[in-house]
């Protein structure tokens, strides 16, 4: 069984940045690809980017792309989200996602609030 743990959200200026942690535990983490996901209200779950098991190989959103980026620290456990120019529309609950296999992200966090002001 794999855990995960988001953290880092919060309330932030639009135009500002914020970083998003997810903490593994249990499982192989190094042999999961990881994703990030956002809900916002009244909206249905999105994708947001994801990472390969080696940190190689990311992809992101269109609506993302270019402000934020995926990492990984396999020996920590922890994939990132650095999010920065944020903007309203950014605002939602952000989950991250592993896929231990079969492409399937089977595993989710418990979401972290990320609000940001205009």
């Amino acid at each position: 069984q794999v855990h995960l743990v988001e953290s880092g959200g919060g309330l932030v200026q639009a135009g500002g940045s914020l970083r998003l942690s997810c903490a593994a535990s249990g499982g192989t983490f190094s042999s999961y690809t990881m994703g990030w996901f956002r809900q916002a209200p009244e909206k249905e779950r999105e994708f947001v980017a994801r990472i390969n098991w080696s940190g190689g190989s990311t992809y992101y959103a269109d609506s993302v792309k270019g402000r934020f980026t995926i990492s990984r620290v396999n020996i920590k456990g922890t994939v990132y989200l650095q999010m920065n120019s944020l903007k309203a529309e950014d605002t939602a609950v952000y989950y991250c996602a592993a896929d231990a296999g079969g492409g399937e992200y089977k595993y989710w966090g418990q979401g972290t609030r990320v609000t940001v002001s205009s």
